[in-house]
């Protein structure tokens, strides 16, 4: 089965900053399993400085033919024990024949170091 992969949305929750401004609270997180995608390698880049290495990682979440997946840029990933960030916004295609989703794709990535 290609769309065998099960991944957690971790949505943050809405904070305020000392401005009164809309932030991110990620103490206050939803978490929705979702069943039934795909996640393939994107990417890999490798920075080293004197002081520390920086690796950053990516990732392209795939929904199968006909689903669509609540998913926005500001949300993050669990998956494999890794937690991924979406990197910009998830792109919905859609079916020139129904005019409805035919699949969801997402960039993911890690960094670390």
């Amino acid at each position: 089965m290609f769309w065998h992969h099960t991944v957690t949305r971790v949505r943050p929750g809405l904070g305020r900053d000392r401005y009164n401004n809309p932030v991110p609270d990620w103490e206050h997180a939803t978490r929705t399993t979702v069943s039934g995608v795909n996640i393939q390698p994107r990417s890999q880049a490798e920075t080293t400085t004197s002081t520390r290495t920086m690796v950053a990682t990516g990732w392209t979440l795939y929904t199968a033919p006909g689903v669509d997946l609540d998913l926005d840029a500001g949300d993050r990933v669990e998956w494999g024990g890794l937690l991924l960030e979406v990197e910009g916004e998830v792109a919905r295609w859609y079916d020139p024949v129904t005019g409805g989703v035919h699949h969801v794709e997402a960039a993911l990535k890690r960094v670390t170091g």
